[in-house]
């Protein structure tokens, strides 16, 4: 199939929208959710802490019995019990008693404050009559973590379409949760096409070019939180066919690379085109005006330029957001200001992502030029997006610029 006409951007990224999914949910045991999406609001079942404990090591005491202590004032409390971590004490303290208390068991009734124990002196004239000497002060509720301070029981703890961290997990599990529900990992099916690509090695022949893209977009589509399985096809239309039918039947995503160049005979395109629709082929776009989208069995497909740069381009300006919607998350890379350092050359009607290099300051455009050339992708780490309405970028002119790191799923 041959489109001769490329749509703008903002086209394609509407027939995306119009065709994207968003997977199901699954229930997992919480352990295993570190950078799953939850698909539910959680909810806590406990306060948190679930009682008044204490802050750190020390003596749980009535604050006032403390008031006037200095090195120059030294005051004795007796010592009427001790209370570790997972235990507690029935006993009430009165003034003049302190508690000896480890850092997280419960407040005994009676005290209101707990003091370090570095502010102590222990003395001991027998098993029934042990004091501390102290020369230090606190105020009510100090080193005293409250019942419900953290969380209260109730509580919405965590959004829904939340990404997981270290900390959701763990405030998912103080509110009483061990399983939670959460979008399933899409399944993606990356096809590199190429009579002429072999895996790395130190001696080429004659026409053979290292298939660098398997590597550079399978990492990509993992740094969308995706899982993939890369396979090999070589320019055959029914080879390419077969391939692609059969990974509709077990993937989520199919991503090709190569045989996607607008001119006839292409044979990602037409093999899509032969089983399938295609719905678009060449987008104003550079680098990677070459690409294209379509449904195979009801199973997305976008189709990548076989030249590395350009794959990456296209695979950033479309792929990446259409990841991140089907597990129900906003694709909102982060955009930062700066002063472009020379002149930006670009056309009217035409998106450009240019390949930049942004310190605190300013930002420069990466001159490497084609879209093959992967050290200028080394040399990069920004884009610098020029809206097809807008002709080129004028010296020391303030742009946006959007840092690779941030487009990343754990940004």
């Amino acid at each position: 199939m041959f489109l001769s006409e490329l749509i703008p951007m903002e086209d394609a990224l509407d027939i995306l929208d119009k065709n994207q999914i968003i997977m199901e949910t699954e229930i997992i045991d919480l352990k295993n959710s570190y950078l799953r999406v939850l698909s539910e609001e959680v909810y806590s079942f406990h306060d948190s802490p679930p009682f008044d404990k204490s802050a750190m090591d020390g003596y749980a005491v009535i604050a006032s019995d403390t008031f006037g202590a200095s090195p120059n004032a030294i005051k004795k409390l007796s010592i009427i019990d001790q209370i570790g971590a997972g235990d507690f004490s029935n006993k009430i303290i009165n003034s003049g008693e302190a508690i000896r208390i480890a850092t997280g068991a419960p407040i005994p009734k009676g005290a209101d404050a707990v003091l370090m124990e570095e502010y102590t002196i222990t003395n001991c004239k027998g098993s029934s009559d042990e004091f501390i000497e102290i020369h230090s002060q606190v105020t009510p509720g100090e080193n005293v973590s409250f019942k419900g301070e953290d969380i209260k029981s109730g509580d919405l703890v965590v959004k829904d379409s939340t990404i997981i961290r270290p900390q959701e997990m763990g405030i998912i599990a103080s509110a009483g949760i061990s399983n939670i529900e959460v979008y399933k990992i899409p399944k993606v099916k990356l096809i590199i096409t190429g009579n002429e690509l072999i895996n790395p090695t130190k001696k080429l022949e004659k026409a053979q070019i290292i298939n660098s893209n398997q590597y550079v977009i399978s990492s990509m589509i993992e740094s969308c939180g995706a899982h993939v399985d890369v396979v090999s096809a070589k320019d055959i239309f029914e080879e390419v066919k077969k391939t692609l039918l059969d990974s509709s039947k077990y993937y989520d995503l199919i991503i090709t690379t190569g045989g996607t160049a607008i001119s006839k005979g292409d044979v990602v395109v037409d093999a899509v085109d032969s089983i399938g629709d295609v719905l678009f082929h060449g987008v104003a776009l550079r680098p990677g005006k070459p690409v294209g989208f379509g449904i195979v069995a009801d199973t997305p497909v976008f189709m990548l330029s076989g030249y590395p740069v350009a794959a990456m381009g296209q695979f950033d300006a479309l792929v990446r957001n259409f990841l991140f919607k089907m597990q129900n998350i906003e694709f909102n890379p982060r955009k930062e200001k700066r002063r472009a350092d020379v002149k930006i050359y670009s056309n009217l009607g035409r998106t450009d992502f240019i390949r930049s290099y942004a310190d605190d300051e300013k930002v420069k455009a990466v001159l490497s030029r084609g879209s093959g050339i992967l050290r200028s992708m080394i040399e990069a780490n920004a884009y610098i997006i020029v809206d097809e309405n807008q002709e080129g970028i004028s010296k020391d002119e303030i742009v946006d610029v959007v840092f690779f790191e941030s487009m990343n799923w754990n940004k």
